[in-house]
């Protein structure tokens, strides 16, 4: 598949105080990791996954759905590393 593919993945915030500052940076470090880009949406709202300030403007709460979506080279890793640390609440080492 030499075409660029779109990746998306829905996630549930299951931190206790929500997206504070470190989780928040922990997903803009890791989706730079990747050569794509990387939407974060909550409802209507898309920001980018690469800016801290956008991720910290979703205010996503615990409880809140997010859909995470990558677009470009490695797409599918960028969206497994991310969901990663949604399932591991974070503390993966």
């Amino acid at each position: 598949m030499s075409s660029p593919s779109v990746c998306t993945r829905e996630v549930i915030v299951n931190l206790e105080n929500g997206l504070h500052m470190s989780p928040s940076a922990q997903i803009v470090q890791t989706a730079q990791a990747y050569p794509c880009e990387v939407l974060i949406r909550k409802g209507d709202k898309a920001v980018d996954g690469k800016s801290m300030l956008d991720v910290l403007t979703l205010a996503a709460e615990k409880g809140s759905t997010l859909v995470l979506e990558a677009s470009g080279e490695q797409a599918e890793e960028a969206i497994e590393a991310l969901d990663q640390l949604f399932k591991t609440n974070f503390t993966a080492g």
